[in-house]
């Protein structure tokens, strides 16, 4: 007879599993600690210095669980333009060229962002949806690239994008050459930003691709690779961030070269702006502008033009004892270009109008007056040029008025608004819920929607910040500066490099509840895992449940977009970009 099976001890607490650690999910699980060890050997590793690394996450660590190794052919796209950056690249053997010019997206092999489910998916899985809610179960995109000049190979188990004949698309004097040594791809990395070029092997090329938790972490402990990026943006991205700039566009190419050589750059705020962010929306408005790290001051010597690089900064103008929001900048735009141009027509020496701040954190571009008033002004139209300052006011009455009527020339948004979205920080996101409370009912059908198709646990509150009778609800905004992405130890949370959404991958989250503290807006949610009893999954080596990161996806499986906004009935629920102010202003 049979000896009877005794019940395991999970059936009390669920199942229990080891808790995910920092290096669980390497970057490469076929990077050996051999391989770590070689490239010891390789600049800039070489000369590091180990002891700067904590025994935590060691130098040789970050070697072998942030990077691996990747061998591409002749033609092989490394990089899209346009595709959000995860990752920094040092090239090891071989070369890349770097295209100046913008490629169309059948060149570039683009694909969908991923299979969404049909109406028939959504409802098989209605059907199949667990009892219970957060259940967990332990027991890519196909490429098509129809271009003539574009090809696909097989490499390894993914489907690589190649160029047949790279002179015919990417021509010498369009391109930039990278060599063995050479890092690129470390500023859309580092700040979370759109690749500004595509960047293609020129040769057979071998590559070690470093996720951006690792680069962090070698920038941190050593100044020299700092410098070392500092000097490679200066050599290989710059030139492409002016072109972006209208004003430089049509320059001839020796006064594009004497701008080049004469940019500085510099930052303002702090990187990890966030840890201060919940307090300092706390305080006074005008106790909040005067934190904001200033890069230029209202009254003080119009002396650069100011190109924002990243983040975004706050125009404001002194008003009475404190300081009136006028606008914001963000990546690309300008500051002073007016008074520049006023001064060198007319001969005065006019200073700044308007006070510039940084809104967290601030990567600027600063070009002396000098150049600008030599190799830019003098190659504008007419009509890009800003219109001239009005006549220096004599009094302070006059000033005022003067003050007033520039204000209301420049104002493009409510003030009270604009200072809404500015000071809670809201101009941060791309795809914010924003609720009408006039048209909503409170009926909750959007809640069960996200709940029915998130593991029965929905994945907003439906409450928030508030203006007139407009909320943003606590739904992850998909930022421009996701700064939940910061401290992430394993990559778990990241980008979908085409369509910009902020995704946690629920496999690699370690339940740090890193991103969840770090999130500005409390829009991320720590919650306890469960079996398909509805008991809890737990560590096995404590019993204490495990727990996951979670937070809106916009639906991205499924077809039709967000299940929120599709289940209104009131049509009282749009997700709107708040980063471009004037899409809510057509709300109005």
């Amino acid at each position: 007879m049979a000896s009877k099976q005794t019940e395991p001890e999970t059936s009390i607490n669920g199942m229990a599993i080891n808790r995910p650690a920092r290096w669980d999910t390497p970057f490469d699980s076929s990077m050996s600690a051999a391989s770590a060890s070689d490239l010891l050997r390789v600049e800039p590793f070489a000369s590091m210095d180990e002891g700067a690394f904590s025994s935590k996450v060691p130098l040789t660590g970050v070697l072998q669980n942030d990077c691996r190794l990747v061998e591409l052919e002749s033609g092989d796209i490394i990089v899209r333009e346009g595709d959000y950056g995860n990752s920094a690249f040092l090239i090891l053997e071989g070369s890349a060229l770097v295209s100046l010019r913008s490629l169309p997206d059948s060149i570039l092999g683009r694909s969908q962002a991923g299979k969404k489910r049909g109406w028939l998916g959504m409802l098989a899985q209605a059907w199949q949806q667990p009892r219970h809610a957060e259940v967990r179960d332990y027991s890519d995109a196909q490429i098509s690239a129809d271009d003539s000049q574009t090809g696909t190979r097989i490499d390894g188990e993914s489907t690589r994008v190649f160029l047949h004949d790279i002179p015919r698309v990417i021509p010498a004097d369009g391109s930039v050459e990278l060599q063995t040594g050479e890092i690129f791809g470390e500023i859309s990395a580092l700040t979370r930003s759109p690749r500004s070029a595509t960047v293609v092997a020129n040769s057979k090329t071998l590559l070690l691709e470093i996720r951006w938790q690792g680069f962090r972490e070698l920038l941190k402990r050593d100044s020299a690779l700092k410098n070392h990026v500092e000097t490679l943006y200066r050599q290989n991205s710059l030139r492409a961030h002016l072109d972006e700039i209208e004003i430089f566009r049509d320059l001839p190419a020796n006064e594009l070269e004497e701008i080049w050589r004469a940019t500085r750059f510099e930052s303002f705020g702090d990187f990890q702006w966030n840890n201060e962010f919940k307090s300092t929306k706390r305080k006074d408005i005008a106790d909040r502008i005067h934190a904001e790290t200033l890069i230029a001051e209202e009254g003080q010597a119009a002396d650069d033009l100011i190109l924002i690089r990243s983040g975004f900064a706050r125009l404001s103008r002194q008003h009475g004892d404190g300081h009136q929001t006028i606008a914001y900048l963000g990546k690309g735009q300008t500051f002073g270009l007016r008074e520049l141009t006023h001064n060198a027509a007319t001969g005065e020496k006019r200073p700044w109008t308007l006070s510039l701040r940084a809104v967290g954190y601030v990567d600027v571009l600063k070009i002396p007056r000098q150049t600008i008033c030599q190799s830019v002004l003098p190659n504008l139209k007419a009509s890009q040029l800003p219109p001239p300052l009005p006549p220096q006011a004599k009094s302070a009455n006059e000033r005022s008025k003067s003050n007033r009527r520039l204000a209301e020339r420049e104002e493009t948004l409510d003030t009270s608004l604009l200072e809404f979205l500015v000071d809670k920080r809201l101009v941060n996101g791309t795809n914010a819920m924003v609720i009408d409370l006039d048209r909503c009912t409170r009926c909750d059908d959007c809640v069960r929607a996200c709940a029915s198709t998130h593991d029965n646990n929905p994945r907003f509150n439906r409450s928030g910040e508030i203006h007139d009778h407009w909320m943003i609800a606590q739904a992850c905004m998909h930022c421009l500066d996701p700064v939940c992405m910061i401290g992430c130890p394993t990559g778990a949370i990241g980008r979908n490099e085409e369509t910009g959404t902020v995704k946690i991958n629920d496999s690699t989250c370690i339940g740090c509840s890193t991103c969840a503290n770090s999130c500005p807006y409390q829009n991320i949610q720590m919650v306890n895992i469960n079996d398909h009893r509805g008991l809890p999954i737990v560590d096995s080596d404590q019993g204490k449940p495990i727990a996951k990161a979670t937070k809106c996806d916009l639906c991205e499986s499924h077809g039709g977009g967000p299940a929120c906004q599709r289940a209104c009935p009131h049509d009282a629920l749009v997700r709107i970009d708040l980063s471009t102010p004037d899409s809510f202003i057509q709300l109005h």
